[in-house]
């Protein structure tokens, strides 16, 4: 395994991230785009959960989520997170922290339209984190917002989107015997200012 070091790696943390997320996309068994979010309420109160980051490009992370969802009213109230991945075939995890926006119509449309049938009729059905009463009540309602929205189920509901988070600190890191990991940080001032690189000690 290639090591990391401020004079190999590249200037741009994105650059690094998008060269190893093509090795994880070969030797994870599923989901290389798997990543723990954590978001903080108004409350201070801390919370993570999995999402899938469905595509990384210089302006960012996007992920999709249902806004009432608790992730979406805590980045309503606190509109920054962090995001951890974990790849155990690679011995490699990458943290990045940065402010969060929603992605315009447009984009959240796109993504929408791209997901399976059953998937976007599951998260019209879904009141996201909302208590049920059982199993079968939540299969009752999915059956039953199938058959109220017939042709129309394609059409995003507006309370469903995406989001960006612009990374200001990106992390990545690598394993190596004796505990004596492999830290690299990226980090920048503002959104379009310039990345500086540091190796931390594990």
């Amino acid at each position: 395994m290639r090591r990391v070091s401020t004079a190999a790696a590249p200037k741009d943390p994105i650059v690094l991230f998008l060269a190893w997320f093509a090795e994880a996309e070969a030797s994870e068994p599923t989901l290389p785009d798997a990543a723990s979010l954590a978001t903080v309420g108004g409350d201070g109160m801390p919370a993570n959960r999995m999402v899938l980051v469905k595509r990384v490009s210089a302006d960012g992370f996007e992920f999709h989520t249902n806004y009432r969802s608790r992730k979406g009213r805590e980045l309503t109230a606190n509109p920054r997170a962090a995001l951890a991945y974990h790849w155990k075939s690679l011995g490699r995890s990458i943290r990045v922290e940065g402010a969060v926006s929603k992605l315009d119509a447009a984009a959240s449309d796109a993504y929408w339209l791209s997901r399976p049938a059953g998937s976007r009729l599951s998260a019209r059905a879904s009141q996201q984190s909302e208590p049920v009463a059982s199993r079968a009540t939540l299969e009752r309602m999915h059956r039953e917002e199938g058959a109220r929205l017939g042709e129309s189920e394609s059409a995003r509901p507006e309370h469903w989107g995406g989001y960006l988070l612009a990374p200001s600190r990106v992390e990545f890191w690598t394993h190596r015997d004796d505990r004596l990991h492999e830290r690299l940080e990226f980090r920048r001032a503002t959104a379009s200012g310039p990345w500086t690189r540091r190796l931390l000690q594990p």
